[in-house]
């Protein structure tokens, strides 16, 4: 069994989905939900399908934190990017979750990458949501779950 699994396990995560390029995890009494990528690559579409399946089950609960895991990326694509940026997150702000934890790939270039992405976010987005956030980056699913 791999850690990540382990660190879910005793940390009392249920697993709510798989989908072909994610699996969800949630913790309803610590209100914790993790979104682990299992792909190099996640198309548009099925990248929004698996957000708005969260949706769900965040409206369902009482959630705050929210962990995602995407250290199976290989390629940063930015209309994804910009719309869990711009909406998603704004939705999960208004259902509860205000703190975001992060877990990116190994390689400095998708860190730089997406660093580069969200400054350009907030710049043509002025009235964007992210001082309301708590956002932290991690180097791992048992770090997320702790600060």
């Amino acid at each position: 069994m791999n850690t990540t699994i382990n660190v879910i396990e005793s940390n009392n995560f249920e697993m709510l989905f798989e989908a072909r390029y994610a699996k969800v995890y949630a913790n309803s009494e610590k209100g914790m939900i993790i979104c682990e990528l299992l792909a190099d690559y996640i198309p548009i579409d099925d990248f929004k399908d698996t957000f708005n399946q969260i949706t769900a089950i965040v409206k369902n609960g009482k959630y705050e934190k929210f962990i995602f895991d995407k250290r199976s990326l290989r390629a940063f694509h930015q209309p994804s990017m910009e719309w869990y940026f711009l909406h998603w997150k704004n939705k999960m702000l208004d259902e509860g979750i205000s703190k975001h934890r992060k877990i990116l790939p190994e390689e400095k270039w998708f860190e730089k990458m997406v660093m580069i992405a969200k400054e350009q976010i907030m710049k043509n987005n002025p009235d964007n949501i992210i001082d309301k956030l708590d956002i932290k980056y991690c180097n791992s699913i048992e770090e997320a779950i702790l600060i």
